[in-house]
């Protein structure tokens, strides 16, 4: 790792380590220091700069509780740093806390109990958190305190004495603002001196009354003074946590979100597809006449099927930029105090809300945000019921579709209409997560009671901009890095199934001799001048190059009709024949169990080899080649009445490998995953086929 990525104290002096030779490397036998506090203390920002990011993410042993080690070289050797993950007390109620617990206390039977103790204070809730500092320093490790938002506290008229304050609780304290590197050159000092960090010789009091005494003293001995209410806050806050005007500005700020995904990225998202375009064109003029089956594969099955998806990064960018924002600004505990009513009504707490939302991004961190919920039953709940929420890999889908389905020129009233379709489909998402919960806790736990949900609310501020620009940079590269490896190597698949067994140029010719569109498109290209091919004008076609393009794509269809993959997808048309999906949408269906951008890769590898060009305005094109139970022949594919079924099925389906083995890891049995993937399935069928009936109805 490079020196730009070690910690820095904000006057470009090292900010207290210094960068290893390896990004992974925790050196075995280290002294090992453990930082622990409440969640939103500013511990991982103190955690990044002392380890200037070089982090050891794993598990810890029997349990799937995140665990983050990183290591600190100082001037008396290598120190091992470990993240434990934010409580609010040391008697657990949640996996997180319990941990904590453990691996303080040495009870823990795979993991040692620290070296030393590092306790991360916020100043700002500073009698609060005292009483997890009795906790910890009645431990009996060696200890110091780390005391961060003191900017905070003195710009809302408050006042603390640190020096006083470690005086008074006899470990050595430092103010510390982890995000700006101050105060992690006297950390790093403290880091150099663990043996001579003392042990409390009394532990504080544990009964509630010695305890309210024993704070008392000890902040009025650093002459601390509680900071006043933030009044910029507490006037939005009037606002925004209002019943009825908070959750009125919750929709609107909602509704804004998914207009602005379709308006700000439309640009971007035309140039990246007009590159992927020439590019694709590129390569079948380079490779055509030496090595076809080449320029097949990378043109319409690589290029064709990754850059059908990486067209929809523009939309990524947009979607975690303004989460990031919300996120940075406060608003998102505001949502989630909001929510604390709504998800009462389907039998779970605020918490849930917050790995409900963590779901938007993605159904993997939700579930796994789970560990924050106090009840098992909670926690099953939420995890049955997260993959229903409107993940950043249906995006894709819907937007392709959406595009499909409206005109970009629609409104409803002042509002866009594809945006307004995508709010429509993330609240119906968002929804049936809450009635899906509802029923699983009706199901497991009839008689459960809610505990108090209680979450910290910072004050508003400005975002900083690196952590919104790390969040995007983050969700960006996750998913470059998901279109280079499994959509590729999907497409990779995708592309030899719709291609075997491999037809000889006689087979074609055998069947565009018996099909009587092809062999008028066969005898123009003999003779251009005699054409009887139509063109969309009611023109005959004379130019020779085009009459050769449209008999390609008549020998694509005729490879692509007779390959496995089609095979495959007939084989599945008794099940999807009455949402009206043919089987190309089937195949495409089967190869988003992989990763459900992967049904958009599978559409754009079809739609490119047969119109390299214009592989999105194709799919407008695309009819029904066969007569079906809801179609004929010649129909449009794409009609409003399937794209409304196969929007309704991605709502519900678990179209997710990697969600599955989430849930595989956090229950510890496939029992819940295959219930999931079995009652989504059922559900996303039920309520497509009712979908394209009401749409099919009603036009």
């Amino acid at each position: 790792m490079s020196a730009d990525h070690c910690g820095h104290d904000g006057a470009g002096n090292d900010g207290g380590c210094h960068c290893g030779a390896s990004s992974t490397t925790v050196v075995a036998g280290a002294r090992r220091v453990a930082l622990a506090g409440s969640p939103n203390a500013g511990k991982t920002s103190i955690y990044n700069t002392l380890t200037g990011l070089r982090a050891k993410t794993g598990n810890y042993p029997g349990v799937t509780v995140a665990r983050s080690q990183g290591s600190c070289s100082t001037a008396n050797g290598t120190v091992t740093i470990e993240d434990l993950p934010g409580a609010y007390s040391l008697e657990p109620i949640s996996p997180d806390e319990r941990i904590v617990r453990d691996v303080l206390t040495g009870q823990h039977q795979q993991v040692e109990s620290p070296d030393a103790l590092i306790v991360v204070i916020d100043a700002t809730t500073l009698r609060r958190g005292m009483t997890f500092v009795a906790e910890a320093l009645g431990l009996g490790l060696p200890t110091c305190l780390a005391v961060t938002m003191t900017d905070e506290l003195t710009r809302r008229e408050g006042r603390l004495d640190v020096e006083a304050l470690g005086q008074a609780l006899g470990v050595p304290a430092v103010r510390v603002l982890g995000h700006r590197g101050l105060g992690i050159p006297e950390l790093r000092e403290h880091l150099d001196q663990i043996a001579t960090w003392p042990r409390t010789p009394i532990a504080p009091p544990t009964d509630p009354g010695e305890l309210a005494s024993w704070t008392d003293s000890i902040l009025a001995a650093a002459d601390y003074a509680s900071p006043v209410a933030d009044r910029t806050t507490s006037a939005i806050d009037r606002v925004l946590l209002h019943p009825v005007a908070g959750t009125a500005v919750f929709f609107a700020v909602m509704y804004t979100f998914f207009q602005a995904i379709f308006t700000w990225a439309a640009p971007f998202q035309d140039a990246i597809e007009g590159v992927f375009g020439a590019l694709s064109e590129a390569i079948h003029g380079w490779l055509d006449a030496s090595a076809p089956l080449l320029a097949g594969l990378l043109a319409d099955g690589i290029v064709g099927g990754v850059g059908a998806v990486l067209v929809f990064l523009p939309q990524i960018i947009i979607m975690f930029l303004i989460i990031a924002v919300l996120e940075g600004v406060g608003y998102m505990s505001r949502a989630a105090f909001l929510m604390d009513r709504v998800m009462s009504k389907a039998g779970l707490e605020g918490r849930a809300f917050v790995a409900l939302l963590s779901s938007f991004a993605c159904a993997i961190p939700g579930i796994m945000a789970t560990r924050t919920l106090p009840s098992a039953r909670d926690r099953l709940a939420t995890m049955l019921s997260a993959p229903l929420m409107t993940c950043s890999a249906r995006l894709p889908v819907y937007v392709i579709m959406i595009s499909l389905l409206v005109d970009s020129d629609a409104r409803i009233g002042p509002f866009g209409a594809r945006g307004t379709v995508m709010f429509a489909l993330y609240l119906l998402g968002a929804c049936s997560a809450m009635v899906a919960a509802w029923v699983v806790k009706r199901l497991t736990d009839r008689d459960g009671v809610l505990l108090p949900f209680y979450m910290e609310m910072p004050p508003y501020r400005l975002p900083r901009p690196r952590a919104v620009a790390l969040m995007v940079w983050d969700a960006c590269k996750g998913f470059i890095k998901k279109a280079s490896t499994i959509i590729t190597l999907t497409t990779i698949v995708l592309w030899v199934l719709l291609n075997a067994p491999m037809r000889s140029e006689a087979d074609f010719a055998a069947h565009c001799a018996a099909d009587a569109e092809c062999a008028a498109v066969s005898a123009a290209v003999e003779d251009p001048s005699s054409s009887r091919v139509m063109g969309e004008d009611g023109a005959p076609i004379t130019e020779a190059e085009e009459l050769e393009a449209l008999l390609e794509a008549h020998r694509t269809s005729y490879t692509m009709d007779n390959s496995w993959a089609a095979s495959i997808g007939r084989a599945l048309e008794p099940v999807f024949e009455p949402l009206g999906f043919e089987w190309r949408i089937n195949v495409a269906v089967v190869s988003s169990l992989a990763a459900r951008e992967t049904f958009v890769a599978t559409l754009g590898q079809i739609a490119a080899a047969e119109d390299p060009e214009e592989p999105t305005s194709h799919l407008a094109t695309m009819t029904y080649q066969e007569d079906t139970i809801t179609n004929k022949a010649g129909d449009q594919l794409f009609n409003p009445a399937t794209l409304a079924a196969i929007l309704v099925f991605f709502v519900y389906a678990l179209q997710c490998m990697a969600t599955a083995g989430a849930m595989r890891r956090e229950t510890g049995t496939w029992k819940w995953p295959l219930i999931a993937y079995g009652y989504m399935f059922v559900t996303a069928w039920v309520m497509a086929a009712l979908a394209r009936a009401i749409v099919a109805a009603l036009l």
